[in-house]
């Protein structure tokens, strides 16, 4: 692998594990909006990684798309009111490994999750002095590569990589054509990557030495 000179990172899975408030956030939001749906924690993380669009279409399938928006904003709201208070599960070794890369790296976030995600995460977490910038693919409703080379242009990155935790996170790093680092505890799996951890403390080590 080429020596790199920024990270790019991928959410859930890779950074935390907020699946038990984002859970409280949808069943509380379907609440509101008077659906009799009560959603699993295997509901969510089966779909974690994924689009807006294509979540939406398999949890509310035959919802037409303003219905599945509506209801979205709803989940959004509550998450937003949650988040603070409830905040997720940092995995082992990520603040502190983060903390030291940004001395080396320019470190970004790059994820398929709900516009402002990114930055609750951040200020929850206490990590906002140490990510150079973030987009989340609720913003502009774009794919996860378009995103990643959104902000390889803008900051005139050179050698990016991106870790993540899924297939779906490798194929959208292909596309966007940087090398692949998998984290192998999160949501999913895949065979294609350049470089895989088990926990954070050996790729902060890895990286720091590199």
């Amino acid at each position: 692998m080429i020596k790199p000179d920024s990270l790019i990172f991928d959410l859930d899975g890779t950074l935390w594990d907020a699946l038990d408030t984002y859970l409280a956030s949808w069943n509380e939001g379907t609440k509101v909006e008077n659906l009799n749906r009560k959603f699993t924690r295997e509901d969510l993380h089966y779909v974690m990684g994924w689009e807006r669009t294509k979540v939406l279409d398999h949890l509310f399938p035959g919802f037409a798309k303003e219905r599945q928006e509506e209801i979205y904003h709803t989940i959004n709201e509550s998450r937003r009111r949650l988040m603070p208070e409830l905040g997720g599960v940092l995995y082992d070794g990520v603040r502190e490994g983060l903390i030291k890369l940004s001395e080396k790296y320019k470190l970004f976030i790059v994820s398929n999750c709900p516009a402002n995600l990114i930055v609750e995460f951040m200020k929850w977490a206490d990590l906002e002095p140490y990510i150079t910038d973030e987009m989340a693919h609720g913003v502009n409703s774009m794919p996860k590569h378009h995103n990643i080379k959104l902000l390889v242009d803008k900051y005139n990155l050179i050698n990016p990589v991106y870790i993540g935790d899924t297939e779906w996170d490798c194929l959208e790093t292909r596309k966007a054509g940087l090398p692949f680092v998998l984290f192998t505890y999160g949501f999913g799996t895949t065979d294609d990557y350049d470089l895989k951890f088990d926990d954070f403390h050996s790729f902060t080590e890895y990286f720091m030495n590199v």
